[in-house]
């Protein structure tokens, strides 16, 4: 059974290994729908986590925020993936589920699954969902108005034989992933005023695949399943928020130190720095407008309308992918500009194909700065680490390497980890817009959870202990403090 996935939903930028291998990084193993959903790098050494930690997830309502475990790192060459912990089904049980803002299903492997992995070299315990086995699980029928819904979003297919709603989604590197979807509980610990926690779950739509195919079906970097956090209606955040309890907004703020870390949260994170710029209208993923690109103050010689929004064009947020990709219009350009700038101190140097330069200083010090600036006056500032992959070290010098790739053939852009880390961002999707700020992501933040015209609820999060603490900032009106919890993410290799 196969699914057919109309022009214009499927965007195929997959990157292949043996293109990154010549780029001098990592070979990876490619999960795309659309685009990629965070692929899963093979590496030859892992740096040991701690995965022990048991997180909670903070129901996001009227009286409190959702704030997610979140394991991993964007270095390819450490993990390469982001994944959290869900909840799912009576009793519970825990899912490692990857997590991805460019798809939008909450995906888990089932029971009987052909070809999913049963190790993972992540050192976290896979697990297989078995509807039988939860006294709340029931199978979503094609008559179900959920699945009608999903139908429309290329995000279900129907079955004649069995009135089953199913699912089928086929990546850019050949693997595949099929199913059929569940309906069960999703768990939540809700915190309240003074710290008092309570439990609470609410009813969800969730995909239980049967059969994994091609890199899917590897066990070096292997989790339970995809968490998409896209914003059609079988994306959980839009489900939780039809139901009232969540607001249809989310944030996150991705820490880019080799730790990794950071925060991901049911709400808006609130900063007064933050710039919005407004969604492209009826698109399936997070497309902005991005207007042109300054190198040092100086705005690079880009036809706009390479990057306008089409069928098989446009500019894409998405946290699932690794590093950023620009149209050839652009790439060269911009290539062209950084090389300029630096030309003066340093020269090119091309191993495997890839354009990087031999650093003994700090790259801060002799990189420029870059401007992405998008439709409402939004510019995103962008530092040398923003553009930039530290590939290795010889000796006393470090390799830096252009991390923006070049996409041939068709006008995309698409704005990864690379360039996501070290910055607020707030999907607002009752808004239909995205807002980002430069930021700390070390450090806490404020979240502002909306559910009504009568009532906000404003929490700290990002603190490492269960103290409660008053934030005075003459900003924000109201701060309770919450337990949260580091979120160590990752970089996904797309792959030309």
């Amino acid at each position: 059974m196969a699914a057919s996935v109309p022009a214009g939903i499927l965007i195929a930028v997959a990157l292949f290994p043996a293109a990154l291998v010549m780029c001098g990084f990592p070979a990876a193993l490619k999960l795309e729908r659309a685009f990629p959903t965070g692929p899963r790098v093979e590496l030859s050494q892992l740096r040991a986590r701690d995965m022990a930690r048991h997180g909670r997830m903070l129901q996001s309502s009227s009286n409190g925020v959702a704030d997610f475990l979140v394991e991993g790192t964007y270095d390819p060459y450490i993990v390469g993936l982001y994944f959290t912990k869900v909840h799912l089904g009576n009793p519970p049980r825990e899912f490692y589920v990857q997590i991805d803002t460019g798809s939008d299903v909450l995906w888990v492997s089932c029971s009987s699954c052909n070809g999913c992995p049963e190790t993972s070299g992540l050192q976290i315990q896979l697990d297989f969902f078995d509807p039988r086995s939860s006294s709340t699980a029931s199978l979503i029928s094609c008559s179900d108005q959920r699945c009608s819904l999903g139908v429309q979003s290329s995000d279900a297919i129907c079955s004649s034989q069995n009135n089953q709603c199913a699912y089928t989604f086929s990546y850019g590197d050949g693997s595949g992933t099929s199913g059929y979807y569940v309906s069960d509980f999703l768990h939540f610990d809700v915190i309240l005023r003074g710290s008092v926690t309570t439990n609470s779950s609410a009813p969800i739509v969730f995909g239980c695949s049967t059969s994994q195919t091609g890199d899917l079906t590897k066990s070096d970097r292997a989790v339970d399943g995809i968490f998409g956090f896209g914003q059609q209606d079988m994306s959980v955040i839009s489900q939780l928020s039809s139901q009232g309890v969540a607001p249809k907004v989310f944030s996150h703020c991705l820490r880019g130190d080799d730790a990794g870390g950071g925060l991901l949260v049911f709400g808006e994170i609130l900063e007064p720095n933050i710039v919005y710029s407004p969604l492209v209208p009826s698109q399936p993923h997070y497309n902005l407008n991005l207007q042109s690109i300054a190198v040092n103050g100086q705005i690079l010689p880009i036809d706009p309308a390479v990057f306008a929004t089409s069928s098989n064009q446009g500019t894409i947020i998405d946290s699932g992918t690794t590093l950023a990709y620009l149209a050839e219009e652009a790439y060269n350009p911009f290539v062209s500009a950084i090389t300029y700038a630096v030309s003066q101190s340093l020269h090119p140097v091309l191993p495997k194909g890839n354009l990087c330069y031999l650093i003994t200083s700090s790259v801060t010090d002799i990189f420029p700065q870059v401007s992405l600036n998008f439709a409402g006056g939004a510019s995103m500032i962008l530092r040398p680490q923003d553009y930039l992959l530290q590939q290795n070290s010889i000796g006393n010098s470090a390799v830096w390497c252009i991390g923006f790739q070049k996409v041939q053939g068709r006008g995309i852009t698409i704005l990864g980890d690379l360039v996501l880390k070290d910055k607020i961002f707030v999907y607002d999707l009752a808004g239909q817009r995205i807002g980002w700020a430069n930021y700390d992501c070390s450090m806490s933040v404020n979240i502002q959870a909306t559910m009504s015209a009568e009532r906000s609820e404003y929490v700290n999060a990002g603190q490492l202990s269960d103290s409660s603490s008053v934030q005075n900032e003459p900003y924000k009106e109201l701060v309770m403090s919450v337990i949260a919890f580091l979120m160590h993410i990752s970089l996904a290799f797309l792959f030309l």
